[in-house]
């Protein structure tokens, strides 16, 4: 399976899907049609999926267009979506997989930034100890940060985000938003001698610097850098004065929230 990231609208990341043996492509979170539209006519492949991780306009906004093109495309979503995704025909839950050429996704349902967000974890494609897993997390992890909870509580968000950490360190975090060199900023201020994330954020911004994406990131790297996922540190809960960790949780996404 090969794997486009695609760029849409000011930040979105479009990821497309590609089988080479069978030649057709699955999209998932296309915020915008004609980008998915001109890979697609590139690689003339056809599109047989459309699979989005929740129903916010720019990850769902080039849906319509696209079955429009693609009569028999499928479309995919989280069950509790239901009614809020355009063109939904496939209601997901936790546990669920979908399959594409040749590769088996498990459904995780991560409610916190929406109240029905999923994301779909590829499993390798080899049990290789080298073979990275894929994960597409939509707007619930990011590259050093994680997505504002829009509908969901912090509790709810930091058992999302547990679900994430319990994926093997050498899998690839495909998120939908290039806001790391932001997020990294952030994460500066409340970990300040965290050298793992100082060698990151030194690395991020030079590659913003030359206007190189910085998605997808690695899941082990996310472990040693991004606050949203170290909520039991000793620092990150000095930092906000908490030792409870979804309170230490909640303090740090509500400083990031005013950053």
């Amino acid at each position: 399976m090969q794997i486009y990231r695609l760029e849409a609208l000011s930040d979105n990341y479009i990821f497309l899907l590609h089988d080479p043996q069978q030649n057709i492509a699955a999209v998932v979170d296309p915020a915008e049609a004609q980008p998915v539209l001109q890979k697609l006519q590139d690689l003339g492949a056809q599109l047989v999926a459309i699979f989005n991780t929740h129903h916010h306009n720019d990850h769902v906004g080039g849906n319509q267009k696209l079955m429009q093109h693609f009569k028999q495309v499928k479309v995919y979503g989280g069950a509790e979506d239901r009614g809020r995704i355009p063109g939904q025909q496939v209601f997901l839950k936790e546990g669920d997989r979908v399959e594409f050429a040749g590769r088996s996704a498990e459904v995780l349902f991560v409610p916190g930034h929406t109240r029905a967000h999923i994301t779909y974890y590829f499993h390798p494609e080899s049990k290789e100890e080298d073979e990275t897993g894929d994960l597409f997390c939509g707007d619930t992890l990011f590259a050093g940060g994680c997505g504002r909870l829009f509908e969901g509580s912090p509790a709810q968000m930091v058992e999302s985000l547990s679900k994430l950490c319990n994926l093997p360190d050498n899998t690839r975090v495909w998120c939908a938003h290039e806001y790391t060199l932001k997020n990294l900023q952030f994460a500066i201020t409340v970990d300040r001698n965290n050298a793992d994330l100082q060698s990151r954020f030194a690395e991020v911004k030079a590659a913003r610097s030359q206007q190189q994406a910085t998605v997808p990131s690695m899941l082990g790297l996310e472990k040693l850098t991004n606050p949203f996922l170290r909520w039991n540190q000793p620092a990150l809960q000095s930092a906000v004065n908490s030792h409870d960790p979804v309170q230490t949780f909640a303090r740090l996404r509500g400083m990031k929230d005013q950053f």
